[in-house]
């Protein structure tokens, strides 16, 4: 657990609330300000791809003017896209219908991202790098964020419901990019329907489509968040010659902090996997990464 205790310190204090925001009594924290910008860039990033793109057909159709409000929407629809659809399924509003804070924030940071003279198009040299930001910030949605709007849940059949759980991380994690992609908003063109890469051959394959909640499975089955996965944990344990950690009998479950950064050893391994994969040099006869996803 030792070789863990970095990864917590970091997280606990990158969810410090940090000034000016706490001069307004606002509970934004440093992973905050760090999600919102890289994805506000990542989003630049892809737009622009995709311009230079659409433009260097010989034949490209119409370019629709850049408009901050279809930029924002969009950023907008990438953070809320997966909550509106999750939401009204589990009973409740989405936190946008409680308090305008957190898309204030993200208007901000995506006007100030918007008024860069320039940003480096994607490649391994910032993406790498960078895999272990998204780490980080990827794991707080699926353990921290996610999770509670399902095992604190008013219903008791879907507070228990480990099936709830991981549709919830699925389509909430991927729910607002599905949307994003679904009516271009990303492309330089007018507004239309299109299908998203998820519903394209060998979408399913994205790691960022199915590490949702297979992060938020894992983080469920060691520390226990509902009894199917206590009852899986010590079956596990069992199959694998582990010893009972309790008088009971029972795997005892493993403290959130340390569940969660054994989790973000395991996301960061697989975006640098997937970074490696997208972006590295591509060698003869050697394996072609999984195409690029605007997610």
């Amino acid at each position: 657990m030792s070789l863990l205790a970095p990864i917590v310190q970091v997280f606990d204090y990158a969810l410090q609330p940090i000034a000016p925001f706490t001069w307004f009594n606002l509970e934004i924290s440093t992973l905050d300000v760090v999600a919102a910008f890289r994805l506000c860039l990542v989003l630049r990033q892809i737009k622009e791809s995709l311009h230079r793109e659409h433009v260097s057909k010989k034949n490209h159709g119409s370019v629709e003017p850049k408009s901050f409000a279809r930029d924002l929407c969009t950023t907008l629809t990438v953070v809320y896209g997966g909550e509106v659809m999750t939401a009204p399924l589990l009973g409740i509003p989405p936190s946008f219908m409680i308090s305008g804070v957190v898309p204030a924030f993200y208007a901000c940071v995506q006007a100030i991202v918007e008024a860069l003279p320039s940003v480096p198009p994607m490649s391994i040299h910032t993406e790498l790098p960078l895999s272990f930001v998204d780490g980080f910030t990827r794991v707080f949605l699926l353990v921290n964020l996610i999770p509670p709007a399902v095992t604190a849940n008013s219903s008791p059949v879907i507070a228990a419901s480990p099936w709830t759980l991981l549709v919830t991380s699925f389509a909430t994690a991927n729910g607002g990019f599905f949307l994003t992609n679904l009516f271009s908003f990303l492309n330089p063109t007018p507004i239309a329907i299109q299908t998203p890469p998820e519903l394209q051959p060998y979408g399913w394959t994205t790691t960022d489509l199915w590490c949702a909640p297979l992060v938020t499975g894992l983080y469920a089955l060691l520390t226990h968040a509902q009894p199917f996965w206590a009852d899986a944990h010590n079956v596990l344990s069992g199959m694998l010659g582990g010893s009972a950690s309790t008088k009971s009998g029972s795997v005892e479950a493993l403290d959130p902090h340390v569940a969660r950064a054994v989790c973000v050893v395991v996301l960061t391994t697989l975006f640098v996997g997937r970074t490696i994969k997208n972006f590295a040099p591509s060698r003869p006869g050697g394996f072609k990464g999984e195409k690029l996803k605007t997610q």
